[in-house]
């Protein structure tokens, strides 16, 4: 059954509910229909609901090398489920690419007609690398990214908890993320 995101006239999000009472809420009144930034559809209140009450709803992230999941779902049913591709050949590419062009840019700007000794060399310098820092292409994957863009992008879901599945180490057993509920 198809969950749509409900949520209060003051943009807080509530339990989601059946499509059939979304459309019904929407012919009668009572709501408007909406897209989020994700482009999920959901419906937002018209007057203030009798009650307020959410049930825990959790966002589990399965990162992988070249696409992730992400799905979001509380007990009953599953509200959300992506499948992300991740830019890791395109920015792999494009960091070779750039380590040629820099390289020619070097060999352009030595004056190779000149003895060795006598060149315009630069001095050394190894103490200007950043330290913990990751590559390019592992930031696209790192799993609290992905759940920041879910986080932060689509504001229709109430979650309380955030699961990365860590498919190296143990399959099974989700990892906790100390993400704070939207």
């Amino acid at each position: 059954m198809l969950q749509v995101p409900v949520v209060s006239p003051d943009s807080n999000p509530l339990m989601p509910t059946k499509s059939s009472r979304a459309r019904r809420w929407i012919r009668d009144g009572l709501a408007v229909g909406k897209w989020s930034d994700l482009g999920v559809f959901y419906v937002q209140l018209i007057q203030q609901p009798s009650g307020a009450e959410t049930q825990p709803i959790a966002v589990g992230v399965d990162p992988g090398k070249l696409y992730s999941g992400i799905g979001v779902q509380f007990a009953k049913a599953t509200l959300f489920l992506a499948h992300l591709i991740l830019p890791f050949q395109t920015v792999k590419d494009r960091m070779e690419q750039r380590r040629i062009m820099r390289r020619g840019r070097r060999g352009r700007r030595i004056n190779h007609k000149v003895a060795y000794s006598k060149r315009a060399h630069r001095q050394k310098r190894f103490n200007n690398r950043r330290q913990n820092k990751l590559p390019p292409s592992y930031e696209t994957a790192n799993p609290r990214n992905q759940l920041g863009l879910v986080k932060t992008k689509d504001k229709s879901a109430q979650t309380s908890e955030s699961h990365a599945v860590d498919g190296a180490s143990n399959p099974t057993q989700p990892l906790l993320l100390s993400l704070p509920a939207v």
